[in-house]
């Protein structure tokens, strides 16, 4: 046997092995015209032959590479699958196993049928497959078939099932009415440019659609997203917090190619008032004073005691009423404000505090009741105890309520 003769057998041996994986005859005619041509010719080698062959293979394999698709559990994913030119008329449809008569899904022909659907972009050249309601069976081997004269053509595709929930990890903050609170989302560097999102709730599946705010918009009312490339996080910020912000929340990064990536954010928005509170029963017609504490490194702050049913809405009763006087006691640092004479309109809920800016702990709440004979003065808060005094120098019908 000739030298020449070698690489045409085995040329055709691998491309029998050929032919059965890729389903598709042509690479092989062009191999083998290319060996019997050169047999004649004398002028190729068969270390020339298997190096062309090598070369062939590769481009093979790396064009009918595998699709791999991930869904959630309970929901429903996408299938897309590309053609060549010229199917565009051809029938399409989606197997499993052996792609056997019992084992084809779905086709172009029939495009809905139980769980699946089928469209055909024919312009783009490609075909997709919704799977819904997906479960654990519906996990492993598929096959995007192209029916043609003799061999179909196929692309393998491998789909892979994940829970829809997040996350493993969850960061806890805390905050209280009324307040901003800022949400801190990191995020690996080779998603820089793609888009960051925050929605509510643990599922991924629908987290996007439902987002509270996009690094697209930025802004959205009482959302304002920030995003520091550099540092690898991006900021949601939730301005005038309520209770009913609080619960969960997903932080999302856009992935294209495959499912987005999650981090999960725990936010607990506690009731302002409640971390000093006392009630307070006063006489119609009778004086009554009441002794606020403050810290001491608010003691060049300015003291006041408003009313309203929130501290975002009061009025403050010192600078709108005469009857209300206030007086500083930094010794004690505690102010004092003195009421000469209540009325039935006084009553109600009172802020006693010296911060501007409403921080938790440096105001209490007092809810004030006025009535015409008060057979018990005060009624203890769950948080603040309440104490009756004299104040020095005054008469013995002035009681002080030292709110503690």
């Amino acid at each position: 046997m000739e030298e020449s003769a070698i690489p045409s057998l085995l040329i055709v041996q691998l491309c029998t092995s050929l032919l059965i994986a890729l389903q598709d005859h042509r690479v092989c005619i062009i191999l083998s015209n290319l060996t019997f041509q050169s047999a004649k010719a004398k002028m190729w080698s068969l270390q020339n032959l298997l190096f062309i062959l090598c070369i062939v293979l590769r481009c093979v394999t790396s064009a009918v590479g595998v699709i791999h698709v991930t869904g959630y559990v309970g929901r429903e994913v996408n299938v897309s699958c590309s053609y060549n030119e010229g199917y565009e008329s051809y029938e399409k449809y989606l197997c499993k196993n052996d792609c056997g008569s019992d084992d084809v899904l779905i086709t172009t022909s029939n495009s809905s049928k139980n769980k699946y659907r089928i469209q055909d972009d024919k312009t783009a050249r490609i075909f997709t497959t919704t799977i819904s309601d997906l479960q654990s069976v519906d996990a492993g081997k598929y096959w995007c078939g192209v029916s043609r004269s003799g061999k179909d053509i196929y692309t393998e595709v491998e789909l892979k099932l994940v829970s829809d929930s997040c996350c493993d990890t969850v960061t806890k903050v805390q905050s209280y009415e009324g307040y901003s609170e800022s949400l801190s989302c990191q995020y690996e560097s080779q998603y820089q440019n793609s888009l960051k999102y925050i929605c509510r709730g643990n599922r991924p599946s629908t987290c996007l659609q439902q987002a509270l705010i996009t690094s697209d918009t930025k802004r959205n009312g009482r959302f304002r997203l920030d995003d520091d490339k550099v540092l690898g996080t991006f900021t949601v910020t939730i301005n005038s917090l309520t209770q009913n912000d609080s619960g969960s929340y997903l932080c999302g990064v856009q992935r294209n190619s495959d499912l987005d990536v999650f981090s999960a954010v725990e936010l607990k928005v506690e009731e302002w008032c409640c971390v000093k509170s006392t009630k307070i029963n006063g006489t119609a017609g009778h004086p009554l004073t009441l002794q606020c504490p403050y810290p001491s490194q608010h003691r060049d702050n300015r003291k006041f005691l408003c009313k309203g049913d929130h501290r975002n809405n009061c009025s403050d009763m010192v600078t709108s009423q005469s009857r209300f006087t206030l007086q500083d006691d930094a010794a004690s640092s505690s102010f004092i404000v003195r009421i000469t004479k209540l009325e039935a309109a006084d009553g109600g809920t009172y802020w006693c505090g010296s911060d501007s800016q409403w921080r938790v702990g440096n105001y209490t709440k007092i809810e004030l009741s006025v009535c015409l004979h008060c057979t018990s003065n005060v009624s203890l808060g769950t948080t603040a105890e309440t104490q009756r005094t004299q104040i020095p120098g005054k008469a013995v019908t002035d009681t002080v309520y030292v709110l503690l």
